[in-house]
């Protein structure tokens, strides 16, 4: 078997790849940028842009499985670039399957495609899409999943996984910016809520896009579906925050701001950040803050019976296993 992983050489994609590997399987990446810790896996890598559908069909010949990882994240920028590459790109992976006859296709999705700004507290995967979103990323990722679920057929079988909060070993996203700003004050707990969220290790969320892969057959109840993916273990988000900043020996966060007074700000900075035309992202948006405000945790029980989903590293191992690999 001959795997594509697109982003193959970001956090997820590359333990993906490092699975599949362990496997025997020939895994091919296809990203914008070159990434060392590919070749010495033995990961083949394609250069390119999902928004190129050419591209995208010369990356996946000779493939019988895709797992699409690669997308635009973050909380702001033209909303342009986010349809390109996680509409307009998610588009040409789906026809590049129906091109070529590769029949198996697992997406990567998120749960911030159907948050509404209120808790979430062990809902399911009924729970239906948000009249409104707050920021392009969570907008075109739903629009996106919602293609992946419509293009599944026989000819064609498509499962996506919503992975909440990656962590672990590896992590060049979430961690680095969290001790970043923590080591420069500028972290903050946002209400005086206790919340809970739901996170998921790293390595779990490769299993899981390793079952879903395994099941992913017409006949199979997971074909056209979509899952939660989770340790299955809410906990308090500051805590959580608090032990992955002391892996990396970063302070605790230990001050507060009341929520009403983080939504003002975050208006004032994105409202600045706008009309001066400034590069990257506003110290705080709105969006930010009411996902660091409310609870955000998940029935995982569909992924529990349909894939035999099973977290295999728990929470304090992982921790363990994170503080000894930054060492």
């Amino acid at each position: 078997m001959k795997a594509l992983i697109t982003g193959g050489g970001g956090f997820l994609g590359l333990a993906i790849g490092r699975k599949l590997r362990a496997q025997g399987v020939s895994v091919r990446s296809f990203s914008r940028h070159e990434h060392p810790a590919l070749s010495g896996l033995g990961i083949e890598h394609r250069s390119g842009d999902l928004a190129n559908a050419e591209a995208v069909v010369g990356a996946a010949r000779g493939c019988d499985v895709i797992f699409h990882v690669a997308a635009k994240a973050g909380v702001w920028g033209p909303y342009k670039e986010y349809y390109q590459a996680n509409v307009e790109g998610t588009e040409n992976i789906i026809q590049a399957c129906l091109k070529l006859g590769i029949r198996r296709l697992v997406h990567t999705s998120s749960p911030s495609v159907v948050f509404n700004g209120q808790d979430m507290e062990g809902v399911d995967e009924s729970v239906p899409y948000p009249a409104h979103f707050e920021a392009f990323y969570p907008e075109t990722k739903a629009l996106a999943e919602q293609r992946i679920r419509a293009a599944n057929s026989p000819r064609l079988t498509t499962v996506a996984l919503r992975p909440l909060l990656i962590w672990g070993p590896g992590d060049n996203h979430l961690l680095p910016r969290l001790a970043q700003r923590a080591r420069a004050g500028q972290l903050r707990r946002i209400g005086h809520r206790n919340t809970r969220v739901d996170t998921v290790h790293v390595d779990n969320a490769a299993d899981a896009h390793l079952l879903a892969a395994q099941r992913a057959t017409p006949d199979s109840a997971a074909a056209g579906q979509v899952y939660f993916i989770s340790q299955d273990e809410p906990v308090d988000t500051w805590w959580m925050v608090n032990q992955l900043l002391a892996a990396v020996g970063a302070p605790a966060v230990t001050r507060s701001i009341p929520a009403p007074a983080a939504l003002a700000l975050a208006w004032i900075f994105e409202t600045v950040h706008r009309l001066a035309h400034r590069p990257g992202e506003p110290r705080l948006t709105r969006f930010v803050v009411r996902e660091l405000c409310t609870s955000h945790w998940f029935n995982i029980t569909a992924a529990q019976r349909d894939l035999g989903y099973r977290p295999a590293i728990a929470i304090p191992q992982g921790l363990t296993n994170l503080r000894e690999s930054l060492r």
